[in-house]
């Protein structure tokens, strides 16, 4: 499966129904980080959950055993180095690189079509913060 490089966010919701609509809850946290703003238009992929019953029966033990959903972990840890491109500039001036999935790493800094050596220095679930430690590699 291709996935965007314009992916904003990614998590696992259930449709619900509501009076003559059907309706998918976007989660706080994505509200509340910046990526997804209300009164804006969106486009939605829906990709159906077709793994087996042995499956789900673990992600149902593990969701009572931690009393959270699980949710994919991100593709970097803190103290990380990584090579990325800055791919756009954020509501804050900040410069935005995207890795696997999509998934966002601010670097305060610097500027679009830089390519900087970057050092993870924190990690959200859907973003992470990586400080510049060698520019144009």
């Amino acid at each position: 499966m291709e996935i965007s490089d314009k992916l904003l966010c990614l998590f696992s919701a259930d449709v619900t129904i509501e009076d003559d609509s059907y309706v998918v809850e976007v989660p706080r946290r994505e509200i509340e980080t910046g990526s997804v703003e209300p009164g804006e238009t969106y486009r939605v992929a829906l990709i159906s959950d077709d793994s087996d019953s042995s499956t789900k029966s673990t992600e149902s033990e593990d969701n009572t055993s931690s009393g959270a959903p699980s949710e994919p972990q991100p593709p970097v840890e803190e103290g990380e180095i990584r090579y990325v491109e800055v791919e756009d500039i954020g509501k804050q001036g900040d410069g935005i690189a995207r890795v696997e999935r999509g998934y966002v790493i601010i670097v305060p800094d610097a500027e679009i079509g830089e390519r900087v050596k970057v050092e993870i220095t924190e990690v959200k679930s859907n973003f992470a913060v990586g400080e510049i430690i060698d520019e144009d590699f």
